[in-house]
């Protein structure tokens, strides 16, 4: 097996073949660096590692195998880790011009977490600034471009692991999502990106820890991989107040039927600013899709109030977490976390209040809705992938966008609700650029989603319009470097 298929392997079988003893740690790690080494300079996904570190990691991961010990369930796979999470010896940087040389000298939980299953770690992906916009663009490490066209935006927050993932430089990586941090760059970028029930994924650094708003979670290229890797993030942690106290998650994904569900779609959950190209890319895909599907009824929860519930809560936590370094640092602190903060000082208590009770109606609006519904179907993002020198999108079919976020309203829907919704690649819109379907299941009910987004894509697999073709690395190898691009440390 050459170094290009072992990169390619999903980390399910690249995990079975080393348990069976065909495939070593060794030579899958080379084959990562070596994708890493080839097409890194043309997306900049990548910002930080230490491959030594990993190469003396899978040889001790090799032996384990050779000696016959119990093997946890990512022993001996590579795992790309966001830029928001600690790794012993390496920058976490945030994005931010205040931590650009901060090196911790310890794992955060997450990664713990990862080692303590086998996992190796690959490096630190890129991201906006304190994840903060959906372009993953800072001026610490520049720009991440999408790897199906470098001149456009793999989105974000998690932009650098959805990148590495597509173009094979590791089977699993790590991200977050506040308003589709974990969806909007897997949509972009064509892979998968799963936002879990809060508390799932426990967060226990989380500043405002009883609003939870904000979760780590899993990226991979397929379902299957992203329930592996979600299954060793979901523990229980008493330092997140939305954790729960026992409980842990199968990396296995139970069967479902699609027949036997009863689904709904939506194109703009019936506020959200969509895209022309869109729309039509959805409709295209629900008539392929209606034949495989048990019942299937064009609806969405009540989500009206969605936009003012999210502007406020967002900008309350960005006040919370970062007014402090903004007046330490204004000139290190960039355009997109200083308008939440700004936002969030205009707003008053009175407002707060609203919203807070906003979203109790709002959550038991969605509840009400899933007690008839078993799934719902929608764009994972509103937009077809533009210029990554755009920061935002000012406008929509013509129209203005309210904010930097607005165009998220997709994703932050069923954010302010807290239901489990996974993105998964689902062929190419008429631009011929990832299409995201977005598949949305009850509230704790995170395996079911993503046991029905794994069958969802074996239906694509089949279909010559749905399936999604990998990005073209014999053209990322030979592409100049990124970091060569006008404006790519701007903001």
């Amino acid at each position: 097996m050459g170094l290009s298929d072992v990169a390619d392997l999903t980390a399910t079988e690249a995990r079975r073949l080393i348990a069976r003893r065909q495939l070593s740690p060794v030579e899958l790690a080379d084959a990562c660096i070596a994708r890493v080494e080839a097409v890194n300079h043309a997306v900049n996904a990548i910002v930080a590692s230490d491959f030594d570190q990993l190469r003396d990691a899978a040889r001790a991961a090799e032996v384990l195998v050779m000696e016959g010990r119990t093997l946890g369930p990512l022993h001996g796979l590579p795992v790309a880790i966001k830029d928001m999470n600690d790794v012993a010896g390496l920058p976490t940087t945030y994005g931010s011009e205040i931590f650009a040389d901060n090196v911790p000298d310890h794992d955060d939980a997450l990664v713990a977490a990862v080692r303590s299953a086998g996992g190796l770690i690959l490096g630190k992906t890129n991201v906006p600034e304190w994840s903060a916009g959906a372009n993953t663009r800072n001026r610490v490490y520049g720009v991440t471009a999408n790897p199906y066209d470098v001149a456009r935006s793999c989105a974000g927050s998690s932009g650098g692991s959805a990148v590495a993932l597509a173009t094979g430089m590791a089977p699993l990586a790590t991200g977050s999502d506040l308003g589709g941090s974990l969806r909007n760059p897997a949509a972009f970028c064509g892979v998968v990106g799963f936002r879990p029930t809060p508390g799932v994924v426990p967060g226990p650094k989380r500043e405002m820890a009883l609003l939870p708003m904000s979760t780590d979670g899993p990226m991979a290229r397929t379902p299957e991989d992203a329930g592996l890797l979600l299954s060793v993030l979901a523990r229980p942690d008493l330092h997140d107040p939305w954790s729960p106290a026992a409980g842990s998650l199968s990396p296995q994904l139970p069967l479902v039927d699609l027949a036997s569900l009863k689904f709904a779609y939506s194109e703009d959950f019936g506020f959200a600013p969509t895209e022309n190209i869109v729309r039509s890319t959805l409709r295209d895909r629900i008539d392929r899709l209606s034949a495989c599907l048990g019942p299937l009824d064009e609806g969405a929860p009540d989500c009206s109030d969605a936009d003012r519930i999210f502007a406020v809560l967002r900008a309350v936590g960005f006040l919370g977490q970062h007014r402090e370094r903004q007046e330490l640092f204004p000139e290190k602190v960039g355009p997109n976390v200083y308008a939440n903060i700004k936002e969030g000082l205009s707003f008053s208590a009175k407002d707060v209040a609203e919203a807070l009770a906003l979203q109790g109606r709002y959550f038991r609006s969605w509840t009400d809705f899933f007690e008839t519904v078993d799934i719902l179907l929608c764009p994972a993002v509103t937009i077809s992938p533009r210029p990554w020198h755009e920061l935002y999108p000012t406008q929509i079919n013509d129209r203005p966008t309210q904010s930097y976020y607005h165009w998220l309203g997709l994703a932050y829907a069923t954010t302010i609700a807290g239901f489990p919704s996974a993105s998964i690649p689902c062929g190419r819109d008429s631009a011929g650029l990832p299409f995201g379907l977005q598949v949305v299941g009850r509230r704790h009910d995170d395996a079911r989603v993503l046991a029905v987004a794994r069958e969802l894509v074996a239906v694509f697999a089949s279909d010559s319009v749905m399936h999604l073709p990998s990005p073209d690395l014999e053209a990322l190898r030979r592409a100049p470097p990124l970091s060569h691009a006008d404006g790519f440390r701007d903001l």
